[in-house]
């Protein structure tokens, strides 16, 4: 923690804040190792346990309710940070590094091996090296469909009624009512209805 006049500032605060932190701090290294010990216990449920997968997954999650589906293997850093909301589905290997909040709303689908990134480096070497890095939150709307493959870097609003194609790389905001793909991504379709 780093004072700041009579106040500390825990390294957590600061993720939520959007600023830089230590990575490395005992408190986050332990969430995350809480957290990848759920994950793991999730990827290697044999496919009957549904419900198992379903409490699995309350625990994790800041906030879900029981009807969404992530196939394994799922990872996250934290499962604190995300809330998903009603008929969510994942294909495999989703990978969410939710050092800041992640809201998935209603009816999304997300194709296999895609990758959704709140955390972030700096650029400036010195910072980088001393384990610093950033988080950004990330939003995705209702109604939204992610092709395979797809990345979405931190910061990004995803609105509703979206196509992402697979393969993009997701690096600015996505309007709602669109069709977007590439690398980066862009509007190629819009006002659909």
């Amino acid at each position: 923690m780093i004072k700041s006049g009579t106040m500390e500032i825990s390294e957590k605060s600061k993720t939520i804040k959007g600023q830089l932190y230590n990575a490395n701090d005992p408190d986050l290294v332990e969430d995350r190792d809480r957290c990848k010990i759920n994950c793991y216990e999730y990827n290697h449920l044999h496919p009957s346990k549904r419900n198992e997968k379903q409490i699995l997954l309350k625990q994790l999650f800041r906030k879900c309710t029981s009807n969404i589906t992530i196939e394994p293997n799922f990872w996250c850093d934290y499962g604190y940070n995300i809330e998903i909301g009603d008929n969510f589905y994942a294909n495999h290997n989703l990978i969410i590094l939710d050092g800041a909040k992640v809201s998935i709303g209603n009816n999304v689908f997300i194709g296999p091996n895609c990758a959704i990134y709140t955390a972030g480096h700096p650029t400036d070497i010195s910072l980088r090296n001393q384990g610093l890095e950033y988080a950004y939150p990330i939003s995705i709307g209702n109604n939204v469909w992610i092709g395979g493959g797809v990345t979405i870097l931190p910061g990004i609003n995803i609105g509703d009624n979206i196509t992402i194609g697979a393969g993009s790389i997701v690096t600015t905001d996505i309007p709602s009512n669109s069709i977007a793909v590439g690398n980066p991504c862009k509007v190629i379709k819009n006002n659909l209805q």
